[in-house]
């Protein structure tokens, strides 16, 4: 495995990468030479040869670009080069390249694109800062509008122009690719929406920067996986009991069911013992076909810290169908300082009340909400217009807690350290109930004493896998209940001994 291959670098990390590199010697042409010549030896082992517009921006994603197109006439291919702007003020490595292609090059304009079966998209990298617009914004758009129909494929270098590297949010236009090149390490506009989709198949190439180079820079975020929690959650062993594996306690509202969800994802998950707290007359459905599982009558909130103590409750979940009415119950659970993880309506009993929420906070708490909780719990914050990364950044920072926001581009921070991106959770997991199945994994780890960002970190990573296992494809749809019927063989996976 290479070193540090999870690492996510922001624009201005990868600028310092590429500066501490050339100041140790390596000139930053010969850098240039490796990355074009890398997508283009992608692009060759990707594709038969066929008519390439390879279209060059005025900066050094369009010296790649020119690096590319000789490459690639090179090796036989017909290659038209179109730049953006006058040639004439291209400087330093650009200009370099652009001496090395040597050949005629024409300006960027739409009708070339009639002419070309495949665009390799060099106009601007990952650290655009402005929108696209003018010549550039209507080129992307009949770019796209051919890879509608059909007629052009596209290979982005760094990213698809107009994709904005630090958020994945697109700067005014930005036209979709089957393969991006990028180089040492992925942005996060690689890895969260809208930027993932329009990158198609993402691939990493080596120019010959160390990573040691990484223990310095401090990377932003990582990418969700088993090197994150490597060694840190352990198997039982022949001293353990039920409680040493945490005593996790569920505390049930008005929807049972999705309490009873999470009960159960806790235990398969591992957990030594979860004792489930319902409203009178929830008990049978509590405990229905689940001889294993704890349950008893919700006392009045202020006996709550009673219980867990007296318990030995290690973790406590609360949220998933807690109804309206539960503000006093989430409450009493983080007065305990007791782990938590606070989901679901748990979350939104405090809609526009984040301080509110915070001044609670006394011990490790992991937040999981969706989109709609977290934009009713932080009504001022726009994702959309800030980024993911930077909103879950925020939340986290002003709560001293752990946020995970759930999505297809799950992002989680604590309040300090790299933001945690996972690469891609199933299209099957978006049915009811599944958030309240991942409240009850976390909540098993963190009876475990696993770190609170780490246990939503691993948290995450097993919900993406046992929905993997479960429907066997991705365009098969599952249950809720299918994820904790594969749980044991996941959590099984991760256990180091």
């Amino acid at each position: 495995m290479i070193k540090h291959a999870d690492s996510v670098l922001s624009c201005a990390q990868m600028g310092e990468a590429d500066r501490t590199t050339i100041s140790a010697g390596i000139p930053g042409f010969t850098l240039m030479l490796r990355a074009g010549r890398g997508a283009a030896t992608l692009i060759r082992r990707r594709y038969r040869p066929m008519p390439v517009l390879v279209a060059c921006g005025p900066g050094n994603n369009g010296g790649d670009g020119f690096v590319i197109a000789e490459d690639l006439r090179r090796h036989g291919w017909p290659v038209t080069v179109a730049v953006l702007g006058d040639p004439v003020r291209l400087r330093g490595d650009a200009l370099k390249a652009l001496r090395l292609w040597d050949g005629p090059t024409v300006p960027v304009s739409v009708h070339l694109l009639e002419e070309a079966d495949l665009l390799v998209d060099a106009l601007f990298g990952a650290g655009l800062t402005r929108a696209v617009e003018g010549a550039a914004a209507l080129f992307l758009d009949h770019a796209s509008s051919q890879v509608s129909d059909g007629s052009l494929r596209v290979v982005a270098i760094d990213v698809p122009s107009g994709v904005d590297g630090d958020t994945g949010l697109v700067r005014g236009t930005a036209c979709s690719a089957e393969l991006t090149a990028t180089f040492f390490r992925r942005k996060p506009g690689h890895l969260l929406h809208p930027g993932r989709d329009l990158c198609g198949t993402v691939r990493v190439i080596e120019i010959g920067i160390e990573t040691d180079l990484l223990d310095a820079i401090k990377p932003v975020a990582r990418v969700i996986g088993p090197a994150l929690w490597s060694g840190q959650i352990s198997a039982p062993g022949p001293e353990d009991h039920k409680y040493t594996r945490g005593h996790v306690l569920v505390i049930a509202g008005e929807m049972a069911g999705a309490a009873r969800l999470a009960a159960l994802a806790a235990r398969r998950s591992g957990a030594g013992l979860v004792t489930t707290l319902g409203p009178s007359g929830t008990e049978d459905l509590l405990a229905a076909d689940a001889p294993g599982m704890i349950v008893a009558m919700l006392p009045k909130p202020d006996a709550i810290a009673g219980f867990v103590k007296r318990r030995k409750v290690a973790a406590i979940v609360i949220g998933p169908g807690l109804g309206s009415g539960g503000r006093a119950y989430v409450e009493a659970a983080l007065s305990t300082g007791v782990p938590t993880v606070l989901d679901a309506d748990g979350i939104s009993g405090f809609a526009g009340e984040p301080n509110a929420l915070a001044t609670l906070i006394t011990g490790p708490v992991v937040l999981t909400p969706h989109g709609g909780e977290f934009g009713r719990l932080f009504p001022a914050m726009n994702s959309r217009e800030l980024g993911r990364m930077e909103v879950v950044g925020e939340a986290a920072r002003q709560l001293g807690a752990v946020v995970l926001l759930k999505g297809p581009d799950t992002v989680i921070r604590a309040a300090d350290g790299p933001a945690l991106i996972l690469n891609g959770a199933p299209a099957v997991l978006a049915t009811g109930g599944t958030g309240d199945v991942l409240a009850g994994m976390i909540g098993a780890l963190l009876g475990f004493g696993t770190k609170p960002d780490i246990a939503a970190a691993c948290g995450a990573w097993m919900h993406a896998e046992a929905a993997r296992i479960a429907s066997h494809d991705v365009t098969k749809p599952i249950l809720a209940e299918d994820l904790c019927a594969v749980l044991p063989e996941v959590i099984g996976g991760i256990w180091t001994d």
